[in-house]
């Protein structure tokens, strides 16, 4: 028996962090996140999020942080990830929902640092051995809605401007457009009690009655 796989995907102000628990919470599902759902991704967490010192570079130590080394950093992270926590739990029979998977190295690192889309999916399916989820939730809220939301920027990502978090929006939407079998495109502005309940009903389209009215 393997355990159902949900990911949830969208951009700073989005709310999937918080639905993401929700829904995991609702289901009795083990709840990640990427990057940091290991010990070592903990610590690679740190240096890809860490603002920089002085807005002079990303770490302080005088050299900016390459574009290919944000994205390698992912994908080390999601190897750990993967092999650590989600396949085992998967295999298990245990549902997981992630905050973030490999959709993500795909709108940031790609569309927003303008690395190919194609080749940091085949890099992010080659360290996960092949392992995507069954459903992806992309939750949309508009631009103003994020900004309230976040307060502004608070790390090195967050702070990379307007025109590249656009980018990122806009891959997202393609991406789910791309895959409408495995995606679902839920309105994330409201409060959370509303967005609770699209995301469930969404999800019940792929399980019926059982995201809705209760877990497994």
């Amino acid at each position: 028996m393997s355990g159902r796989f949900i990911v949830f995907e969208g951009g700073e102000g989005s709310g999937k962090s918080t639905q993401a628990a929700r829904l995991a919470e609702h289901l009795g599902a083990l709840l990640t996140r990427e990057p940091g759902g290991t010990a070592l991704g903990a610590r690679l967490r740190e240096l890809l999020l860490a603002p920089p010192e002085d807005g002079t570079d990303d770490h302080g130590d005088g050299g900016r942080m390459a574009e290919r080394a944000e994205a390698l950093l992912m994908a080390a992270d999601r190897a750990q990830h993967a092999a650590e926590v989600l396949a085992p739990a998967l295999r298990s029979g245990r549902d997981v929902v992630c905050d973030r998977y490999i959709p993500s190295t795909v709108a940031y690192q790609g569309a927003g640092r303008g690395l190919d889309p194609v080749e940091l999916a085949r890099i992010s399916g080659w360290a996960v051995d092949g392992l995507l989820p069954d459903v992806v939730v992309l939750l949309e809220v508009p631009d103003e809605v994020a900004l309230a939301r976040t307060g502004g920027a608070r790390d090195r990502i967050e702070a990379a401007g307007a025109a590249f978090h656009r980018r990122v929006s806009d891959s997202f939407r393609a991406q789910a457009a791309a895959d409408p079998d495995r995606w679902l495109v839920v309105d994330g502005d409201g409060s959370p009690d509303e967005v609770e309940a699209r995301v469930r009903a969404a999800v019940a389209t792929r399980w019926p009655d059982e995201v809705v009215d209760g877990g497994r």
